[in-house]
Order: structure tokens, then C-alpha cells, then sequence
């Protein structure tokens, strides 16, 4: 990476992000870049000369969120320039209808990050990009992607000599929370067709990292305090089909594993129709894996799936949870479902309501479709009125609150391994297996007289749930994060 230059000294950059862990991936190159080439970087915009939000594209209430942090930060006196998503989805649009934005940067930017936020600040102007289909950008057979030179933000690219082995190479990452936990992205892009879905649109198609680099930037994260890993993507069972090995994630598993200082990896997005058995049996048994299963059904009516251009229905997707809980029958499964798609009845919601109550899922997240730009479904008829989405969001929501409450308190009385998150004067707080970063519950640890620090893991016994949160007695210490790594996820 570059020494710094002269005329970066002195600048300060905050790095606000929105959206999910794959955006905290990129936010982190992002930083790399800029503290390389000398820049302050701030945790929030006070004091700031220039923010960069990290925007998020997905649905409209991540567009409204990214749009509202784009104005506050306006706000604070600062200059601001709007990246990720929104911004590589948008370009020139968004430029031209928030003038509040003083640039708006896309992913073809982010190599040269640092030179396009310094132009800002010399009062330049930066002509947004017009944003075009990336999938176009790639080969069509996934095979060939690998040689093409597009950019694919969280991937860590630099620039070295070709012949250099992945562990000799820097990591273009620089961390800005300093927690046990951190994602590492495992591909990116998407080649799935969904109809209500964008993201493969402005992210491109699907590409993975080889292992070598994975594995490389797992064992600099033990480094520097990390303990768990979250392998993230668009869609992690296709990991592998542009390298020529299908079950390539399946063999990467036990390797992520073994590395240094890393006592849990948990793999994140998962296609049911391309989750096989060779790969629910290494998440499912592999020691230091988590046996969690974050499967996208969306639904599960077959007539919704089929409009949404998916496969599976709710005899097939029980099926596939009762193939994860033959091997561990404590294993964790979490899913997000759509209300209101178009062309949905009430019998295919009854049928949506059926596959939930069977499912026993640790955690649900309920979404009220809306249009997306350049998405098949905005076409479709049978357009479900605004007040039955919200009256089926609600219903459905109310629904999976009740029946992940209950499967927490099934899990009262077992045995769960924990990771420490925080100790403070409140208390003790972790995350057993089947409970991801963000999205999910967790567990508060109390009783016993085992001191316990940040990064440690700990086996407890569940002794109540508090809706989905757990709460624990710790037992033993399986893995004491050794002293120097302790301190390393204690500073803020």
C-alpha cells in the first residue's frame, strides 16, 4: 500500500455504514485505502472534513435510511460523498436529486478513493457515473471471470506480482470495530434471476476469492482479535462453481476451522435449492463450525415461489431442516419471508403461516414486498393494495415473534456454547452458535464465579429466554482468548 502523501496530512474522513455485513466488508477496504495514503479516519462525523456513507440499495426503507444519513451528515457542516450500493445502483440520478450529496461515488472509484474524496475537498467536481447492468461486465460462463479486470469491492484486490502466494500478500483492510466477531467475504455477485431482487443488477455476477486469499485474511483477523468469522456473499452455495469445485466451501470449512485463534466460523446466506448434503453435513458436524443455517426461502407457497423465480415448497424446505437436525438436532436455522408478493392469496399466506409453524426457526425476519427498479416483479399482475401488505406484514410478524420466542424456550436446559461480546458493570454478554451478529438474539451469561473476558468461549446451561434472548450459567471455559488479543478487542 502507498506511503502517505503530503497532500492528504491533516484531512479528516468518517466512514458511516448502512446495509449488511458484506457493506461493513467494503467500508473496511475503503479505510485501508485512506490510512494508507495518511488519512485521520473518525468514528462519526463531528469534527469530520469530509463523510463518506456507505449506502445501501436493497428495499425502500434501506434507500430512505441511506438518503436520511446522507442530509445529516449534510447537516453537520461537513462534506459528504455518497458510496456502496445506493450510490453504484443510482449514479448520476441520485446526484442530480440530492445536491446535499457533494459526489456520488461508484465501486469503479473505490481503487482510488483516496485521490476522488481529496478533489472533493479541493472544491472539484466529480461527474457521477450513468450506471449500467455489472453482470455485463463479466464473462458469461463463470469460469472465465477470474482473468476479467472489473471491480469487486471486499475482495481485498491490489496490486501485486501474479506469482506472489496469497499469505505474502497485503490485506487491503483496515478494521473499524474492534469486536471479537468480523465478516470476510467469500464471493461476490449473484447469477440467480429472483424477480423482486436488483442487487445482481449493480453487484455484478457471481465471482469467488480462491482459498488462498480467504484463508490468508482469516489468519490476519485472528491477528488482530478477531475470534469469530462470518463468511458472507450473496449467496455462499454457489461458492466454488468459477474455481471448478462445487464443494470447495465444503473443504474450506475445516481449514477456517483450524486457523490460529479463531474458534467459530459460521458461513451466512445460503440458497435452499443449492444447499447440499455435503455441505449441510460440514456445517452441521464440523468441529468449530457453527451448525447454523441461514437458508433465503422467501416463501413457501409453490405458485409464490414460482413467480419469484424460485424453486422449493414447504414439504421440501422441512425436509431440508429436518436433514440439518438429524445430524445436529441443536443446529440453528433463521430465514427472512416476503408478504404481499404479487399474485399472493390468502391461501398461499396460509400456506407461508403452515411452513413457519413447522419450521421451529431461531429467527425470522418479515419483509412487505415493494417494487424495485429494473425487476421483473414490478411487471407482474395481480399487484397485492398497500393495505393488505400491511395487514399480511403484520399478521406474519406477529406470527414469527410468537414462534421464535417459543423455540428459545425450547432451548432452556441445554447446553450452549457462548462467545463473549461485552463485560461491563451490567453484565456478561454473548452469542451462542445459533445466534448470528445483528440479526439474531443473544445470550447474557450470569452465575457462577468464572471470570470471564471478551473473545473468550464459554459453555453455559440455558436457564430462561427473554423473547429470543437466552440467559446462561457458565460452566467451563472452552477457549481463553489469550491475554494480548483480550486487549486488542477491548479498545474502542
Amino acid at each position: 500500500m502507498s506511503v502517505p502523501t503530503r497532500a492528504a496530512e491533516g484531512r479528516r474522513v468518517a466512514l458511516l455504514t448502512l446495509g449488511c455485513a458484506r457493506n461493513e466488508v467494503d467500508s473496511e477496504e475503503l479505510a485501508a485505502r485512506l490510512d494508507a495514503d495518511g488519512w485521520e479516519l473518525i468514528p462519526d462525523g463531528d469534527g469530520a472534513d469530509i463523510v463518506v456513507v456507505n449506502t445501501c440499495g436493497f428495499v425502500e426503507k434501506a434507500k430512505r435510511d441511506s438518503i436520511d444519513t446522507l442530509l445529516a451528515a449534510a447537516d453537520s457542516g461537513a462534506m459528504v460523498v455518497a458510496a456502496g450500493c445506493m450510490a453504484e445502483r443510482y449514479g448520476r440520478e441520485l446526484a442530480d436529486s440530492l445536491p446535499e450529496a457533494d459526489a456520488v461515488l461508484g465501486f469503479d472509484d473505490y481503487a482510488d478513493i483516496s485521490a476522488r474524496i481529496k478533489a472533493v475537498l479541493d472544491g472539484q467536481r466529480h461527474e457521477a457515473h450513468v450506471p449500467r447492468d455489472r453482470r455485463t461486465q463479466l464473462p458469461l460462463t463463470p469460469l472465465d471471470r477470474r482473468a476479467a479486470t472489473v471491480a469487486r469491492p471486499g475482495h481485498g484486490d491490489i496490486v501485486v506480482d501474479g506469482h506472489t502466494p496469497a499469505h505474502l500478500r497485503p490485506v487491503l483492510r483496515r478494521r473499524l470495530d474492534r469486536g471479537p466477531v468480523a465478516s470476510l467475504k467469500l464471493a461476490s455477485g449473484c447469477d440467480r434471476r429472483c424477480a423482486f431482487c436488483a442487487i445482481p443488477s449493480f453487484r455484478g455476477a457471481f465471482v469467488s476469492r480462491i482459498p488462498d486469499e480467504i484463508l490468508a485474511e482469516a489468519e490476519w483477523l485472528a491477528r488482530e482479535g478477531v475470534r469469530e468469522i462470518v463468511l458472507v456473499s450473496e449467496n455462499s452455495t454457489s461458492y466454488g462453481k468459477d474455481l471448478g469445485d462445487p464443494r470447495a466451501l465444503e473443504r474450506l470449512l475445516p481449514e477456517l476451522a483450524a486457523v490460529e485463534g479463531i474458534v467459530r466460523v459460521r458461513v451466512s446466506y445460503l440458497q435452499p435449492a443449492e444447499t447440499r448434503p455435503g455441505l449441510v453435513s460440514a456445517i452441521a458436524t464440523t468441529p468449530g463450525v457453527a451448525p447454523y443455517f441461514d437458508l433465503s426461502f422467501q416463501h413457501s407457497s409453490e405458485p409464490v415461489l414460482r413467480r419469484m423465480r424460485r424453486f422449493g415448497s414447504t414439504e421440501r424446505f422441512l425436509e431440508l431442516l429436518d436433514s440439518i437436525r438429524a445430524l445436529n438436532p441443536d443446529a440453528g436455522a433463521r430465514s427472512n419471508v416476503i408478504a404481499g408478493f404479487p399474485g399472493e392469496t390468502r391461501a398461499d399466506v396460509a400456506e407461508l403461516e403452515r411452513f413457519l409453524t413447522g419450521a421451529r426457526l431461531d429467527a425470522i425476519g418479515v419483509f412487505d414486498y415493494s417494487d424495485e427498479d429494473g425487476t421483473e416483479a414490478v411487471g407482474l399482475p395481480g399487484k397485492v393494495t398497500a393495505a393488505t401488505i400491511a395487514r399480511r406484514y403484520g399478521r406474519l410478524s406477529a406470527l414469527a415473534e410468537e414462534l421464535c420466542n417459543q423455540r428459545a424456550e425450547e432451548r432452556v436446559g441445554s447446553v450452549v456454547e457462548v462467545l463473549v461480546e461485552s463485560v461491563t458493570a451490567d453484565g456478561v454478554e454473548g452469542r451462542a452458535a445459533h445466534q448470528a451478529p445483528e440479526v439474531d438474539g443473544s445470550t447474557a451469561l450470569s452465575g457462577g464465579a468464572i471470570t470471564m473476558r471478551v473473545g473468550d468461549l464459554v459453555r453455559a446451561r440455558v436457564s430462561s429466554s427473554v423473547g429470543v434472548d437466552l440467559v446462561a450459567a457458565p460452566v467451563e471455559i472452552i477457549d481463553h482468548v489469550p491475554a494480548p488479543l483480550a486487549a486488542t478487542a477491548a479498545r474502542p
